[in-house]
């Protein structure tokens, strides 16, 4: 189990800069230690997981935010492609979308994601998010290690 105190690094996978801005905002105000990483489409995701070029020094994520609707690979393929990695398949991958289409959902649990989540637009919800994400992915589960 990852301490509550110490640094908690996030991949997060986000092409809608807004989005990226706000997400950035809640976790700047939560009350916890977080090193986030922001890649825009999918192809980015994978070369960061794979210390490829510009991020050949990245650290190994505890946790990934993956949205599914993203430029050059989408969330769907990433997800597919990290579950099927021995290197990363552990990560946990925690879908944010704004998709509620039961297909989205399903289609993501079949290629193991971690859970799914509908994306909040306003702070509150955000706010609310981060809050019980770090509650249950960094102070109550055992995370796998390397």
């Amino acid at each position: 189990m990852v301490k509550s105190n110490s640094l908690k690094k996030i991949l997060i996978v986000e092409d809608n800069l807004a989005h990226i801005r706000l997400i950035q905002e809640v976790f700047k105000l939560s009350q916890s230690n977080y090193d986030l990483a922001i890649t825009r489409n999918g192809m980015e995701a994978l070369a960061y997981l794979q210390q490829d070029a510009p991020y050949n020094q990245a650290p190994r994520p505890d946790l990934i935010l993956l949205d599914l609707n993203l430029p050059k690979k989408d969330g769907r393929e990433v997800l597919a492609q990290v579950k099927a990695d021995p290197r990363f398949k552990r990560i946990p991958i925690v879908v944010l979308s704004t998709s509620a289409s039961q297909e989205d959902i399903n289609r993501s649990y079949d290629l193991h994601a971690n859970c799914y989540i509908l994306k909040s637009k306003n702070f509150k919800g955000l706010s609310n998010m981060v809050q019980c994400l770090d509650e249950f992915w960094f102070k109550t589960v055992a995370l796998a290690t390397d």
